[in-house]
């Protein structure tokens, strides 16, 4: 099966932007015998023929509704590399990954970081779908100077750009994710609204961005709740939301916490429309204990939810259709959240090609030149913004009959 291919042809801003990167990338390479940056130093990294990815993932605790998924979505991105290996320099490589359960805990996760670097000497980091377990890896990737590409939701992961030179986030911004949302509820004839949010930096990133973003829109914020971090007692919280009469409430959360807010909801009272970030997406919110309260619920997420058909012509949607169609072979069912890692995976190869080098420094420099078409959306790196997720890869999705189908 050939290998998933990035598609840099798409005109839209993405593709004003791919001109812009291959001038970045004439930059960051200098002139012959010059390093492209000024941190591309030798990396303490192995030889062979190998890029060799670690990840920190939340297989258990109360990550592993994002994190089992993005297991999987390595797994068979790998396998397709490896396949025939791609270009870097004068030889072909293959892809080995080493994956590391983090049980949701930041210090575990801050821990296999350092051992992956240090003892396992891995290429580059990937991982952490919890924003905690995410800001823990981001710290030692930075001190030890090793690419990281996060797979949480927490704008914070990339900021200060100053303190974040080797971190790239891969999810959507959560200010364009507001934005989206905030003209759907408008949409929906939608003026009062209540907001849920999940304790903790995601829950902190949606706050910031949902004010703005209904401010703007001319949205009415009648009251804004915190969930407990625990994921246990949504009860109160959501009480506290339903006393405010609102006529849309938007839950600002990952899986499983937003099913289990969407039910306490239904349980208060609240009978209106719910509006979920992409932290949503997982197969666990449409669980039967959620089930019919999630039913008719929109969310805002990647367009790589909508899947692919079979008159898909371009290389992105063509590869989104042979991820999705291998995912759905072997797991059985799919995750708009499971791609997230996939392109990871390609982003790095990506890098690797374009560099000649697997050179932790090298791949850190031209990460940051890599403007493409990937499987879950469309990502712009620069070397001012590395959080990668283009706003026009986001589109608004509904819960019909137990699935996730586009909104029109």
């Amino acid at each position: 099966m050939a290998t998933p291919a990035f598609d840099t042809s798409v005109l839209t801003r993405r593709g004003v932007l791919a001109a812009a990167a291959s001038t970045l990338l004439l930059t960051a390479c200098g002139q012959p015998g010059q390093r492209p940056d000024d941190e591309a130093v030798s990396s303490t990294a192995p030889g062979g023929q190998e890029l060799v990815v670690g990840a920190s993932l939340e297989l258990t605790g109360r990550g592993a509704a994002l994190g089992v998924l993005q297991q999987r979505a390595m797994e068979i991105t790998a396998e397709s590399l490896n396949v025939s290996g791609f270009p870097v320099g004068n030889m072909h490589r293959t892809v080995r990954l080493e994956i590391r359960d983090n049980g949701s805990d930041p210090v575990l996760a801050a821990r296999q970081a350092t051992e992956l670097t240090r003892r396992d000497q891995v290429h580059a980091l990937v991982g952490g779908t919890l924003a905690e377990t995410s800001m823990a890896v981001v710290e030692v990737a930075q001190k030890l100077r090793v690419p990281f590409l996060s797979l949480g939701s927490c704008d914070d992961i990339v900021l200060p750009l100053a303190e974040r030179t080797y971190i790239y986030k891969l999810t959507p911004d959560a200010g364009d994710v507001a934005r989206r949302m905030a003209q759907l509820v408008k949409s929906q004839q939608v003026r009062r609204v209540a907001l849920l949010a999940a304790e903790g930096l995601h829950g902190d990133s949606g706050v910031r961005a949902v004010r703005v973003a209904l401010r703007t829109a001319g949205v009415q914020l009648r009251r804004t709740v915190r969930l407990p971090g625990s994921g246990q007692g949504f009860a109160s919280a959501a009480d506290r939301a339903a006393a405010a009469r609102p006529d849309g409430v938007i839950v600002w959360a990952t899986a499983p916490d937003s099913g289990n807010a969407a039910r306490e909801l239904r349980r208060a009272g609240y009978d209106g429309p719910l509006f979920f970030d992409a932290g949503a997406v997982a197969d666990e919110t449409l669980a039967r204990p959620y089930a019919t309260a999630v039913e008719g619920a929109y969310a805002v997420h990647p367009a790589c939810l909508a899947g692919s058909t079979v008159t898909t012509t371009t290389t992105a949607e063509m590869a989104r259709r042979d991820f999705t169609f291998r995912y759905l072979q072997r797991h059985g069912s799919f995750s708009g959240f499971a791609p997230y890692a996939s392109d990871a995976l390609q982003l790095l190869a990506s890098a690797a090609r374009t560099a000649s080098s697997v050179d932790r420094g090298r791949l850190r420099a031209y990460l940051q030149t890599q403007v493409t078409e990937g499987i879950t959306g469309g990502y712009a790196f620069a070397p001012i913004r590395h959080g990668g997720m283009e706003p026009d890869s986001l589109g608004v999705y509904v819960v019909n009959h137990g699935s996730w189908a586009p909104w029109s």
